[in-house]
């Protein structure tokens, strides 16, 4: 492998991380109606787990509260039951053709709970960035090792997987802060 497909294969890593951490962003509740707090929401259907968003459409007509509306409107009782089963922390109300989530005000205490939450996520996004940077950097040792590269050709390489890995973490650094704004400032 050459150290151009090592540098790609390293964005395309920590890219991928990046992306994992924006969803874990967005299954967290800031307040305001975001279908995305249901994504890992699993209903028994016909007895198979089945996400929510494959058995009905999830609509935000107002800024706390989200319209589940099943497809088949056989499945509203277990939709009803997996969502109060789930993590989400809200109840739902159902009224026989539709299914309402309230979403409540968050308290002082509620935001920064969650502000440490995503600050978790934060820390895990950044470990994973580093454990491809140390991944990255072993393989280029490997080459120069195998006489497929040379100390400068090393030592370049590993300066550009550092520039990288600094790309990535201050973009993650970016997000959490986002976030953790929208928390607290809701």
């Amino acid at each position: 492998m050459n150290s151009s497909e090592l540098l790609k294969t390293t964005r395309e890593r920590m890219s991928k991380s990046i992306e994992s951490f924006k969803r874990e962003l967005g299954t967290i509740r800031a307040g305001r109606a975001n279908a995305s707090i249901l994504d890992r929401v699993q209903v028994q259907y016909y007895g198979a787990p089945t996400p929510l968003n494959q058995l009905a459409s999830i609509a935000s007509p107002e800024a706390r509260m989200l319209l589940i509306t099943p497809y088949d409107k056989s499945s509203l009782g277990e939709i009803e039951k997996a969502i109060l089963q789930s993590d989400v922390g809200i109840t739902p109300s159902n009224d026989g053709n539709v299914i309402r989530l309230i979403i409540p005000a968050l308290t002082k205490e509620r935001r920064q709970e969650l502000s440490k939450v995503v600050g978790k996520e934060q820390e895990n996004a950044k470990i994973a960035v580093r454990n491809i940077r140390r991944d990255s950097i072993d393989e280029a040792k490997k080459a120069e090792k195998n006489k497929e590269l040379t100390e400068d050709e090393l030592r370049n390489y590993e300066e550009e997987i550092q520039k990288i890995t600094d790309q990535s973490t201050k973009e993650i650094d970016k997000l959490a802060e986002e976030k953790i704004d929208e928390i607290m400032n809701d």
